[in-house]
């Protein structure tokens, strides 16, 4: 099921066939990887599956593959997740094969993620957590509307962390 298109990109859910190329993304560029939560391949197999027991139950929140919408090319995946440090709020979160950086295709997805998210859920605000190094994604979350707050601890780990609240409704006069 497609979650959100923009002109360059679908975002759907993943398909039980796609368990390898989402488990090279994590595996095969040392680069990418060095970005992500540091997980086993049996994690990682295990969050893939569970990822797809999940698309049963709730369409609104999930980790959902990005393609290219021009070929099906994947580019990665992307999510929208309750904050583990505050349920209250979403976390987007998202990782992306290495020939789609600096292509403007992260400020795409965040864009379309945050739309839909304010969209369809009641959370009156979002988050993201960076590692401290990766620059190119807290330029893509600034770009989509984030706000750099102070830094986030998380086990002995630093990270970059980001807020972006609903905007009110503009009501009728």
């Amino acid at each position: 099921m497609t979650i959100v298109e923009t002109p360059r990109l679908t975002i759907r859910e993943f398909l039980p066939e796609e368990e390898g190329i989402y488990l090279d993304h994590f595996f095969n560029d040392e680069e990418v990887a060095r970005y992500l939560p540091k997980r086993s391949r049996e994690e990682r197999i295990n969050l893939f599956r569970g990822t797809i027991d999940a698309y049963k139950a709730t369409r609104l929140m999930g980790i959902w593959g990005l393609f290219n919408k021009a070929d099906g090319d994947f580019i990665g995946s992307c999510l929208l997740r309750s904050f583990a440090d505050a349920p209250e709020k979403v976390e987007l979160g998202y990782s992306m094969e290495r020939k789609y950086w600096g292509k403007g295709i992260g400020t795409e997805m965040a864009v379309a993620l945050v739309n839909y998210a304010f969209a369809n859920l009641d959370n009156p605000q979002m988050v993201a957590v960076t590692v401290l190094e990766n620059i190119g994604s807290q330029r893509v979350l600034e770009k989509a509307g984030f706000e750099r707050m102070p830094n986030l601890w998380r086990d002995t780990m630093e990270l970059a962390y980001f807020e972006l609240n609903k905007p009110p409704l503009n009501l009728p006069r």
